[in-house]
């Protein structure tokens, strides 16, 4: 709604039903939670992505907020035993519930779990959702902003079935996302590494994760500041490129947040 506010929501059960959506034309765009403020990584987009065939056009930053909410009428001093939520919220979560007893039970996102507690009719299990879920499940919010953090903030990223480099305004600044496997020689990271540093480009997120059973080499998913195109990139992509075995640039989009 504040990301794409001209846009039909269409709600998907799980993050490769939103991104199949795209694929067989069901929506334009997905938008994809991938990383918290206070929990790390959302999605494991490095994993989805790559397979999918989809770009990232763009990226969405969003204050979180969650409540405790559960069956009504809610007495003062109600204790409830647990709560329903993604493990995202839960972990956002985790020293409220903890100070207060409440066991985290994972669900597969925060308004479905809002909407089981509402089917379970049980007052003493409650839901961690954001406060709409409350209005729309017909629950009553025991406690608003349960999150440990007031600065909780968490970074969406919007994918399409084609890449929008190119309209990318050049006195805009914007992300360059890419993945890539380095070669499984001593150093190949540094080696790779290099060319983003003698350029200076300025890289902003680095992840590894593995790909296969093999356990032989290390994949990785990076942001950088920058668009294809700038020769101190195209120098630092190219660079990166030969000392690894493959490398795919997922998108490049406008900075939706200031970077430094």
């Amino acid at each position: 709604m504040e990301a794409r506010p001209d846009a039909l929501p269409l709600p998907c059960f799980s993050f490769e039903d939103a991104l199949e959506a795209v694929k067989d034309g069901r929506a334009g765009q997905a938008i994809i939670p991938i990383e918290n403020s206070q929990h790390g990584r959302v999605a494991d987009i490095h994993f989805l992505l790559p397979e999918s065939g989809l770009s990232i056009v763009g990226e969405y930053f969003l204050p979180i907020h969650h409540a405790l909410m559960a069956i009504g009428p809610i007495e003062p001093g109600t204790q409830f035993e647990a709560a329903y939520s993604h493990p995202q919220a839960l972990g956002q979560s985790r020293f409220f519930l903890r100070e207060r007893g409440i066991v985290p039970l994972s669900y597969a996102d925060t308004a479905g779990a809002a909407a089981h507690v509402k089917e379970r009719g049980d007052p003493k299990i409650a839901a961690i959702a954001p406060a709409i879920a409350a209005q729309l499940y017909g629950l009553e919010i025991a406690e608003e902003h349960v999150e440990d953090s007031d600065d909780n903030m968490t970074r969406f990223v919007i994918l399409a079935d084609r890449p929008t480099f190119l309209n990318v305004d050049a006195d805009q600044a914007a992300m360059t996302t890419f993945v890539f496997e380095v070669k499984n020689i001593p150093a190949a990271l540094y080696k790779a590494m290099g060319g983003f540093a003698t350029n200076g480009v300025n890289m902003t997120k680095l992840e590894s994760y593995q790909h296969g059973t093999s356990f032989s080499a290390t994949r990785f998913y990076a942001d950088i500041i920058g668009v294809p195109g700038d020769p101190a990139v195209d120098r630092a992509l190219e660079e990166c490129a030969f000392h690894s075995k493959e490398l795919r640039v997922l998108g490049t989009y406008p900075q939706g947040r200031k970077r430094g």
